[in-house]
């Protein structure tokens, strides 16, 4: 459905300063170029939910607002369905840019962009009505997508009303609904949920999960929210100063990040520093100053390899007394706990390590109190060190 090829995007780096009147280099180099994208690829399957997730800065609204038209890259492919919608440089053989308005793409903001002057039924009807003569459906057409969109989003019962007298939820399905009344065949979504509260984010996060795949509508989702990406996406980019560093499944990412970075940005982890002593296939001896720590890994790492290991709060099973021939059993002393309501983390010393475990709710060690930690070889994840 959507193929991105080598998209580079770069903007004028911060060149001179105003310092006592004088203007002055900031860097030394007066043409330095700051890459906002850098040589981005990735496909997007019909009917996906593919998800830009990264920190602020990182590039993700540049990548969703090239493919919108809304930025012009310094160079790549952009493709929708096997038309080719921008080229330039690299390996293009003709360079191509269609206008934003002839795209054919719905879009929805992070400001919802709606028409405050216009009632609900107006605003959806807006885009079918501003389209060429050609492809503009007559008025019982209109109202029969109008209607039917607004059913689908539960605001049918609001059409007549202002759009500005909605609440931010109904608000966002309106923008939603504007979107995909004009069928397009790929739906971009820029941090659409994060003006709302975190309870009506939440609820209106499964509405939009649901809508997705009922509608099977081709959709790239941009956000910085770590659970937004986890629960709504059918594949996740994690994005870092411009660049894809770790592709793939939700499920697939959250257990096996690639590096510190994502290992860091998706959820909590407990991070310790070791060597590869030993090999045998996927399960790796990985030697630390606390102990050893015995895993499963499909990387290639040989023998003193130095690495990092993660090990997510949940994977760490706490018990007071000694489990039997289990391996990677460590002890240690509770220093803190926190209680969470559907659970409690503690805070486990380990020489000079603070690992962090979560329990469930009806588990809870007072702090000083002595614990054996332990942790499934295939729940841990080998890292390399950047």
């Amino acid at each position: 459905m959507l193929e991105i090829q080598n998209l580079v995007k770069t903007f004028d780096g911060e060149r001179k300063k105003r310092r006592a009147g004088k203007e002055q280099s900031t860097n030394g180099d007066a043409n330095a170029r700051v890459f906002a994208v850098n040589n981005v690829s990735f496909d997007v399957k019909p009917g996906d939910l593919f998800t830009l997730l990264g920190p602020s800065g990182c590039g993700k609204s540049t990548t969703l607002r090239s493919i919108a038209g809304l930025e012009k890259p310094d160079a790549g492919v952009v493709s929708v369905g096997g038309k080719v919608l921008f080229a330039a440089g690299g390996d293009a053989q003709r360079k191509v840019n269609v206008p934003a308005n002839k795209r054919g793409l719905g879009m929805v903001f992070q400001s919802y962009a709606i028409w405050p002057h216009m009632s609900v039924f107006e605003n959806v009807a807006f885009p079918l009505r501003v389209r060429s003569r050609r492809q503009r459906p007559g008025k019982r057409e209109i109202t029969e997508r109008v209607e039917r969109v607004l059913e689908t989003m539960e605001l049918l019962q609001y059409a007549d009303r202002h759009a500005t007298k909605l609440s931010g939820g109904q608000q966002q399905r309106l923008a939603l609904a504007r979107a995909i009344v004009i069928e397009p065949p790929l739906l971009l979504l820029d941090e659409p949920l994060s003006n709302l509260d975190a309870k009506l984010r939440e609820s209106l996060r499964f509405e939009l999960k649901r809508l997705q795949r009922e509608l099977g509508i081709t959709s790239i989702y941009v956000t910085h929210d770590q659970i937004e990406a986890l629960s709504l996406s059918s594949t996740i980019a994690v994005m870092r100063a411009g660049e894809v560093v770790q592709l793939g499944k939700p499920r697939d990412i959250y257990e096996n990040p690639q590096n510190k970075f994502v290992a860091e940005f998706i959820g909590t982890s407990n991070f310790i520093d070791g060597t590869v002593k030993a090999r045998n296939g996927d399960r790796y001896v990985v030697e630390t100053h606390e102990g050893r720590l015995t895993l499963d890994a499909g990387i290639d790492v040989p023998p003193g390899t130095e690495v990092v290991v993660s090990i997510r709060p949940e994977a760490v099973l706490l018990t007071t007394e000694r489990p039997g021939d289990s391996a990677n059993v460590w002890e240690g002393n509770v220093t803190n706990r926190a209680f969470l309501g559907d659970a409690v983390d503690h805070v486990v010393s380990v020489g000079k390590l603070e690992i962090r475990a979560r329990c469930l709710p009806h588990i809870s060690h007072a702090p000083g109190t002595t614990v054996y930690m332990e942790m499934d070889p295939a729940k841990l994840a080998l890292v390399p060190v950047d």
